[in-house]
């Protein structure tokens, strides 16, 4: 990590800190910014979470929930707190404009900004960078940073189940090959603050309302397509569906992974029309690179097999356009179909 030294310095007295992340964070982003809220707590820092948007309900149970402020209810509060803050932390979004209307706040302040990362090609607007595209989450680095700043001590049942939870999901419950020994080693050390895994599991995973359930039996009864020739699937769900189920934000994480898991299925795509704009999710596998497909073709990015978009076409010519890009893209979809079933 970057300049541990020059951070625990500024770090050395009391300061008023904004910790953001990206839009409709997900359990890493607000797991990150929620165990980095309560270490600087009890460093004795003032710090405040502001995500850009809200997110799903499933992860209310982290400790600080109640504190988090989300700028889209609190505008005025979270434009203030921005021009109050002496340290900005920006986790787990590598450009501004994940961050929506918080990227100008951000830009603009005269804050020391520090971003902590683990996607692919990030932005350099901040002061500190500490990124790792090998890191299976950004919670690890949190996680890391503590130790780094030589705060174990300072680490707890609370803060440890946040990162726990972080890693968990963006590891894919340890299935993904991001899953290495280091992975292991954090976990280990979590339980040793009693960390009850299996209670976050279950909170995560195990909390679907009923209408989320029907909306996915829908979506793959009625919206999954398969093209087996080009090794591919996808999900197109308009803003009718959504509001036909009542979706709520979160109903549709995961989603993707339901047509990845498909034999013969090398990159997936859920294609959901939102007002502002369609918005795309990807997964592949293999060492096919949804982060490029994204970042070339739909104004997005992130990881090497999970990356996201958005198209400012309408629903219907942005499934289209992601069909008519995959033929040029056959031929290594197949050699990576033919890597995945041929491990020795």
């Amino acid at each position: 990590m970057q300049d541990l030294v020059s951070l625990r310095e500024i770090l050395r007295t009391p300061k008023k800190i904004v910790i953001t992340t990206h839009a409709k964070p997900d359990a890493d982003a607000l797991g990150s910014s929620l165990a980095l809220w309560a270490y600087l707590k009890k460093k004795g820092h003032d710090p405040k979470v502001i995500t850009p948007t809200d997110y799903p309900s499933f992860l209310n149970w982290m400790n600080g929930n109640d504190e988090v402020i989300i700028y889209e209810d609190n505008v005025q509060l979270s434009e203030k707190l921005f021009q109050e803050a002496e340290v900005i932390f920006c986790l787990d979004f590598s450009a501004l404009s994940r961050i929506n209307e918080l990227g100008d706040l951000v830009k603009n302040s005269s804050a020391t900004k520090v971003l902590i990362d683990h996607h692919l090609e990030p932005e350099y607007f901040a002061d500190f960078v500490f990124w790792d595209i090998k890191a299976a989450a950004t919670a690890v680095l949190i996680y890391k940073l503590i130790i780094g700043l030589g705060d174990r001590e300072y680490l707890d049942t609370c803060i440890g189940e946040c990162i726990y939870a972080g890693i968990m999901t963006d590891t894919g419950s340890f299935r993904h090959p991001s899953t290495n020994k280091e992975v292991h080693m954090i976990i280990a050390e979590l339980l040793n603050l009693a960390v009850d895994v299996s209670r976050i599991h279950r909170l995560i995973y195990d909390n679907n309302s009923e209408s989320k359930l029907r909306f996915l039996g829908y979506a793959l009864l009625e919206k999954l397509v398969v093209k087996r020739d080009l090794y591919a699937a996808y999900i197109a769900i308009s803003e009718g569906d959504l509001k036909r189920f009542d979706s709520q934000t979160g109903d549709t994480e995961g989603l993707v992974n339901y047509a990845l898991s498909i034999d013969g299925v090398v990159i997936a795509a859920v294609i959901i029309e939102r007002p502002d704009s369609v918005k795309l999710s990807f997964r592949s596998k293999g060492d096919f690179s949804v982060n490029e497909f994204a970042r070339k073709h739909f104004e997005g990015g992130g990881h090497l097999n999970a990356a996201g978009g958005k198209s400012n076409l309408n629903l219907e010519d942005t499934i289209k356009k992601f069909i008519d890009l995959l033929p040029a893209y056959k031929e290594q979809l197949y050699q990576n179909y033919k890597l995945e079933k041929s491990l020795c």
